[in-house]
């Protein structure tokens, strides 16, 4: 057994040497600044002044019914008018307040 001993320390030793050759099979990750919401792909933030109905119900928690009300409340001097207006109320407004805005134009 002694005969393996060496021969084991030559192939641990050589170990640092190979890891050092063998290019990188994971890829880092791409920085993005968009959102992400739940584990759903990044998206664009959407402006509550400007969105089309669809866009307002790809939102979480945002139907037919709350975007369109969204849309008949229009125009926004901030985001948090949808609850003071008291369009939709604060549970849905607290999913969606990191995935809109209100520009002004």
């Amino acid at each position: 057994m002694k005969r393996f001993v060496p021969a084991a320390l030559v192939c641990l030793a050589a170990l640092p040497a190979l890891a050092a050759q063998t290019p990188a099979t994971t890829p880092a990750p791409a920085k993005t600044h968009s959102t992400h919401y739940a584990g759903k792909p990044a998206v664009a933030l959407v402006d509550l002044n400007s969105a089309s109905t669809e866009q307002l119900m790809a939102l979480p928690g945002i139907g037919d019914a709350y975007a369109k009300k969204i849309v008949d409340n229009r125009p926004y001097k901030a985001k948090s008018d949808l609850v003071h207006k008291h369009v939709i109320p604060s549970a849905e407004y607290s999913k969606i307040k990191a995935l809109v805005v209100a520009k002004q134009g």
